[in-house]
């Protein structure tokens, strides 16, 4: 196995857990924040896609599938145009509400097709390549990869633990 096909089934599985997350809620469910500091299912998946998306397109050269495909404007959120939800105050979390899981979902799927598309043409050597020398040591490709899946695994399954909570006060 290549490290490639390591990364691909990485970003497949956050893709798994994303739609198993949000499948089957509605806007209220997907807003909804066990407390005023906490964030809700929608920000942390909005949150997640838009970092994947802001972080491959900057790694591979690419256009933000969140500004190229008009999914800034589908979901009509009340933030800057590049906002990926970084320090986000509880007020900004609130902002993040959406109408349809599908919305949610739709817009991981076109960041996950470009993202893939980028990760089938990786060669070892690319890993390698440094993409962001503000940091000591410089942030090679490799290491980007990584730090994306870690923080998407991070927040989906923080929403899929969101999902049970809700669920089971629900009960």
């Amino acid at each position: 196995m290549h490290a490639k096909d390591i990364l691909i089934d990485g970003f497949n599985r956050i893709r798994e857990e994303v739609h198993a997350t949000v499948e089957g809620l509605g806007p209220d469910e997907l807003s909804a924040r066990p407390s005023p500091d906490t964030n809700s299912i929608a920000w942390l998946v909005w949150h997640l896609t838009r970092v994947q998306d802001d972080h491959m397109a900057d790694a591979f050269g690419l256009d933000q599938v969140w500004l190229s495909q008009d999914w800034e404007k589908r979901f009509g959120l009340d933030l800057s145009r590049r906002d990926t939800g970084y320090g986000h105050s509880p007020a900004k979390v609130a902002r993040v509400r959406v109408d349809s899981a599908d919305l949610l979902s739709g817009y991981h799927d076109a960041v996950h097709e470009q993202s893939l598309e980028a990760l089938r043409g990786l060669a070892a050597k690319d890993l390698e390549r440094v993409i962001d020398e503000r940091w000591d040591p410089p942030v090679t490709l490799g290491v980007r990869l990584v730090s994306v899946l870690s923080d998407d695994l991070q927040h989906v399954g923080q929403a899929a633990y969101l999902r049970g909570l809700l669920q089971s006060a629900a009960a």
